[in-house]
């Protein structure tokens, strides 16, 4: 059996803590007061924004009464293992909400996401990804954009290969008809979606204007489901101004996998390597738009 990666090992630590905090009955205040901790430090714990150390997990489950040796020693190898989480050298350029936004992805078996404006990152060509920060962070300096670029590309090895998540992707039409980076590097990246959309481990669908109001329209979000027995699963919801934040709370995952399942039903699939194929052929210099073509509703 494999060992789980390390954000696996920290949703699973963050877990057994926040259950034996509340089976001995203290509010985060009380342990902070008991710990002499800032309460902030904590709720990072308890939230799996940082990792704890094995001398302050073993003062925790004492304060917490855990004292059954094959549990403490399992809590134990669980804080060591999650001491390195994916993409922590790219603290300087990424938010530590989509930190563990990667570490979720990282580590899921299968991803669900709406996404609209623009082509979710697993997605992105390089052109596109250089076009879509330039145009939208004028204060980016030349290297931060090129450590954005490296991030985003590495993220990418999920797509590499039979072995990896299983991804489920709806995208707005909006994401075909806006030509980031001008009629060149849009085809360029529509193809790119479409040799995707022949990948056997994932599925794309469009949702048209048509559709109209729809579960989506409030924003973009995704999901994680994990093969891990105990995982429960998250949801990222994506605010690119800020207030990002993930949950797995089951009240707020159910949710939105009812919303996920509900867009599915609502969007165009078929044949979509062959319909983003035809969308590229409408491409051409000076074009304005896009229009997916009448085949996309075909089966």
């Amino acid at each position: 059996m494999s060992t789980p990666s390390a954000a696996v090992q920290r949703l699973r630590l963050r877990t057994e803590l926040r259950r034996a905090r509340g089976s001995a009955g203290l509010t985060q205040r009380q342990v902070a007061i008991k710990m002499e901790w800032s309460p902030s430090k904590l709720i990072r714990i308890e939230a799996g924004e940082v990792a704890v150390t094995v001398n302050d997990l073993k003062a925790l489950l004492a304060e917490y009464g855990v004292t059954e040796r094959r549990k403490t020693e399992g809590l134990l190898e669980l804080a060591r293992g999650s001491r390195k989480m994916p993409f922590s050298e790219y603290r300087d350029v990424f938010s530590k909400e989509f930190l563990s936004f990667l570490a979720l992805e990282s580590s899921a078996s299968i991803i669900r996401g709406f996404h609209f404006f623009v082509v979710p990152g697993l997605f992105q060509t390089e052109e596109y990804m250089r076009a879509l920060v330039a145009g939208t962070s004028q204060a980016t300096s030349p290297e931060r954009l090129d450590r954005l670029v490296e991030a985003r590309l590495a993220r990418q090895d999920l797509l590499e290969g039979d072995e990896g998540p299983k991804l489920l992707m709806v995208l707005d039409e909006s994401v075909l008809r806006r030509q980031v980076g001008g009629p060149g590097v849009m085809r360029a990246q529509l193809e790119r979606l479409a040799d995707l959309a022949a990948h056997p481990r994932i599925t794309i669908q469009v949702m048209p204007f048509s559709a109209g109001a729809h579960q989506g329209i409030l924003g973009p979000f995704t999901l994680f489901e994990f093969s891990e027995e105990g995982m429960p699963d998250s949801v990222y919801l994506e605010n690119p101004r800020g207030d990002s934040f993930a949950s797995s709370a089951p009240e707020v995952t159910g949710k939105y996998i009812e919303a996920f399942y509900e867009l599915e039903d609502q969007a165009l699939g078929g044949d979509m390597e062959r319909v983003l194929r035809q969308v590229v052929e409408h491409i051409g210099e000076g074009s304005e738009d896009l229009t997916l073509p009448a085949e996309a509703g075909e089966p």
